[in-house]
């Protein structure tokens, strides 16, 4: 390990900024190539966000980490950060052990950030599981993505709307996003929007069509044949049948896939299915599901 390069270690915030509210927190992950296998080299958090240990369930070349945030639901006025680093040849997947609950406001905003930073011959997998937004629940997250080089980079989301399967909607609150990835300083994606409970554009065709479930993934580092997004496509809507309207768009080296439906469960089996197709043709692997997922 002489040679190794360890990357930066994203900044991480003041642990005496959050003293007066222990409802904050941070988590900052480095990870680094060392002969053939990728190490997480050094995490630091404060507050109940963290990492426990690396998993290396397909490849040494490949870390899994699992961010856990004990409390299991986020309330009002909460505010979570989390920041990673992939350096240079190494691969990280990142991903949760349950679905992030983000709960009524209280009169307060809830807040996440995701700051990622992957360098040049390296790829970082981002696959949270699903996120589900509480009835009268405000929150804003914010998603940035520095690519270097050659860097590539695969991210995805399921955002629920309410807890359907206990009969609640989504009826009032406010949920914003933003979502920006670049290489080398220069934008290539850049997305951002509001949704308020209750509201027209929840119903409208132009907003969630009346579904309560959206889900995205986000590829970026490689322009694929368009017999391949076709076939993304297809089998999309093989699998949704009528249940789910689903798409995918290419836009330079970005590509970019929807989801809009009704069901988290069929938004997760979407999810997984694309991702088992992109893996390898944008990663060289094959994609090895996590168990936590089937947990």
């Amino acid at each position: 390990m002489d040679n190794l390069t360890v990357p930066t270690l994203p900044d991480a915030l003041p642990a005496e900024q959050f003293h007066n509210n222990s409802n904050q927190a941070w988590l900052s992950l480095a990870f680094a190539e060392d002969q053939g296998t990728t190490r997480l080299l050094d995490r630091a958090h404060y507050g109940p966000l963290r990492v426990q240990k690396a998993l290396y369930p397909e490849h040494p070349s490949i870390c899994h980490a699992i961010i856990v945030h004990p409390p299991g639901g986020v309330v009002g006025g909460d505010e979570l950060t989390i920041k990673a680093s992939v350096g240079e040849g190494a691969h990280a997947f990142l991903t949760t052990p349950g679905a992030a609950k983000w709960y009524q406001a209280n009169g307060k905003l809830s807040q996440q950030q995701v700051r990622l930073q992957v360098a040049g011959g390296a790829a970082l997998e981002w696959l949270p599981q699903e996120t589900i937004f509480f009835d009268r629940a405000e929150v804003a997250l914010e998603h940035q993505v520095e690519l270097q080089g050659d860097a590539r980079y695969i991210g995805g989301e399921i955002l629920c709307f309410g807890r359907t399967a206990s009969g609640e909607s989504f009826n009032s609150g406010r949920i914003s996003q933003q979502t920006s990835i670049r290489r080398d300083g220069k934008l290539l994606w850049f997305e951002q929007g509001a949704m308020g409970g209750g509201s027209a554009a929840m119903q409208s065709r132009l907003g969630l069509a009346d579904c309560t479930v959206c889900a995205t993934l986000v590829v970026a580092g490689k322009v694929f044949p368009g017999s391949f997004v076709q076939q993304l496509r297809d089998c999309a809507s093989q699998l949704s049948d009528g249940r789910a309207s689903v798409g995918a768009s290419q836009v330079k080296s970005v590509l970019v896939l929807r989801h809009l439906g009704h069901s988290s469960e069929l938004a997760r089996q979407w999810t997984m299915q694309a991702w088992q197709m992109l893996r390898p043709e944008l990663l060289g692997h094959a994609a090895h599901i996590p168990r936590i997922w089937n947990t």
